[in-house]
Formats: structure tokens, C-alpha cells, sequence
């Protein structure tokens, strides 16, 4: 099995979470590093990726930034979604060569590993014909968006744990006008870290990794 270093950055803002992935993508695709899984949980912020539209941005600027909301383009596949306190951001820097050389299958394992980490707190998730991500009773409780260069990935996944869901009022999620949920409002009292712990043993079984966790210093 292959050896994945896992690291909670903790609360930490986008721009610098994505210099972190983008260093470590480098040093991946040079062999200094493992593959790598980061968790992170971001202040109130939008991204929009790739194949975004401005039409599912509902709240012009101004309104954002009274609501305290950064707004970032960024170079991960999907639409437009909402990053927030009470979510689990994952970022996966994985060298697919090393795994499978299919993109597609590396999204659909992601969406099996959160399915099967949900399974742990009694929730049964699943996926939605012609849509990314990780579904429950036909709303969306994690989204996907990922980027790979040379088969080296990153950016991810966010899972709703105890989100504020007002903030997504501000976006047509990914570009679906579907409803969200969150691990909370499912039911589900489970915390972060034991979230984590679930999402690191259901992804670490899915893509063949040996889990070791640092300190994140």
C-alpha cells in the first residue's frame, strides 16, 4: 500500500490553502512527498471553478462582502459553490499513475469514500444520475471539484457537517438547482474529528493508501 501523509491545517483562508496544495502538488510531481490528503475548514467563502457561470452567482459583490463572503476563481472542474465553518474541506494530492490513469474513476472514488464514511454515523448517501458528488434523499450533502496536472490531483471535496446553509442562498450550487443538507440537519451529532478519522479510513480503503498522520507545524 501506498503511504499517505494526512494533515488537518485546520481553520485556514483559501488563497492560503491553495498555495499549500499547489506547493505540495510540485513537490509531488518531483517525488519529494507521499501522496498527500490535507483537511481544511475555510472562513465564508465562494469559488468558482473551470466551467462556472456568472448566472449562478445570485449576490452581486457588494452584498458578499457585507456578509463578510470572499469570492475566488479557481482552476478545479464544477461550477460555483460556497466553502464554510461547520464543513470538511479535503484535498487529495494524489499521483494517479500510481493508482488508476481515469479521472472519472478518481471522482467516483472519492464519492464511494464519503458515502462509505457516512455509512459509519448511519447515514445512507449515494449519487445522483448525472450529477457530482454525494447525495441523501436527492439533496446534496458533499460537493466535488478537482484538478489534475501530469496525473497529479488537487483540490476536492466539502462535506457539510454543522454548516450554516443560509450561506448557500447566495449560489445555484454547482449549477443544480437542488436543495443541501448537512451531516447536522440529516440527524447525525458526529464532530469533526471523528468525521475526518471516517473520511481517512473509507479513502485510505478506496485508493489503497496506508494512512500516517503529521502534525500540521
Amino acid at each position: 500500500m501506498r503511504i499517505c501523509e494526512v494533515t488537518d491545517l485546520g481553520m485556514m483562508g483559501y488563497a492560503a490553502a491553495l498555495g499549500v496544495q499547489r506547493e505540495l502538488v510540485e513537490r509531488r510531481k518531483r517525488g519529494e512527498v507521499a501522496d498527500q490528503l490535507l483537511f481544511v475548514e475555510h472562513p465564508h467563502v465562494i469559488t468558482m471553478g473551470r466551467n462556472g457561470r456568472s448566472e449562478n452567482m445570485l449576490a452581486p459583490p457588494e452584498l458578499l462582502e457585507r456578509a463578510g463572503v470572499e469570492f475566488h476563481e479557481t482552476d478545479r472542474g464544477g461550477d460555483v459553490t460556497y466553502h464554510g465553518p461547520g464543513q470538511i474541506v479535503g484535498y487529495p494530492i494524489l499521483d494517479l499513475r500510481e493508482w488508476k490513469r481515469d479521472v472519472v474513476s478518481f471522482v467516483r472514488g472519492i464519492e464511494q469514500a464519503i458515502i462509505d464514511a457516512l455509512g459509519e454515523f448511519g447515514i445512507q448517501a449515494g449519487r445522483l444520475a448525472g450529477a457530482t458528488g454525494v447525495w441523501v434523499a436527492g439533496a446534496k450533502v458533499a460537493a466535488i471539484g478537482v484538478h489534475i496536472s501530469h496525473w497529479i490531483t488537487s483540490h476536492g471535496f466539502a462535506l457539510n457537517v454543522d454548516t450554516d446553509l443560509s450561506y448557500f442562498q447566495y449560489i445555484v450550487p454547482c449549477g443544480l438547482t437542488k436543495p443541501v443538507t448537512s451531516m447536522r440537519k440529516l440527524g447525525s451529532p458526529a464532530a469533526r474529528p471523528e468525521v475526518m478519522r471516517a473520511i481517512t479510513r473509507a479513502f485510505s480503503q478506496v485508493f489503497g493508501l496506508d494512512p500516517q498522520w503529521r502534525r500540521n507545524d
